[in-house]
């Protein structure tokens, strides 16, 4: 079985160590998923002024989430919280009320940073999001990664062998999770649609 993964990066920046890392995870990750990113950088700022016809960018998006089986999010910790353009992402997947594409979708969390905590406290933020989302999340284990750049090629390969360990049992954490989360869901939440 061969599951489809929705990712997000939550950074715009064009030099992201959070999309090097992305590209780690993918790379490590067992055959079992399928990597597909969800792009943020198009999105308008949320507004419910928008609810009644959605723009284009936004309508992809929702698309995007909904046609995933599950959901990775490779973010960056931006004055201790959830990056804006990242909460910005996650307000339109949700809305409108009763629409919300996050739904029961197994969700995964990981950051790196050059400080020392990595994304601890921005994690945390999202732990939060997702749980009023009623979005599945891998709680343990966690990835508060200090970044080191020599340990990453551009290409997504990790030249030091504890990091690729680490990143890779992450990785199949992750892959039993969403396949455990999915072989138990049913329809049934305040969210749908019906």
């Amino acid at each position: 079985m061969t599951y489809r993964i929705g990712y997000f990066v939550g950074s715009l920046s064009s030099t992201s160590i959070n999309r090097v890392l992305s590209r780690a995870l993918i790379g490590l990750a067992p055959p079992s998923l399928e990597f597909s990113e969800i792009a943020i950088r198009d999105l308008p700022l949320y507004s419910a002024d928008h609810d009644q016809d959605y723009p284009p960018v936004a309508r992809a998006l929702k698309e995007a989430i909904e046609s995933s089986d599950g959901i990775l999010f490779v973010s960056p910790e931006y004055n201790r919280s959830i990056p804006g353009a990242l909460k910005n992402a996650i307000d339109w997947g949700s809305r409108p009320w009763g629409t919300n594409s996050f739904a029961r979708k197994p969700t995964g969390i990981v950051g790196a940073s050059i400080g020392a905590i990595g994304t601890a406290v921005m994690q945390s933020s999202m732990r939060s999001v997702l749980s009023f989302l009623n979005a599945p999340k891998l709680n343990a284990p966690e990835v508060y990664l200090t970044f080191r750049p020599e340990h990453y090629g551009d290409d997504g390969t990790v030249h030091d062998e504890s990091t690729a360990d680490f990143l890779r049992h992450y990785m199949e954490e992750y892959a039993a999770f969403v396949e455990r989360v999915l072989s138990v869901t049913a329809p049934g939440h305040i969210g749908d649609r019906d």
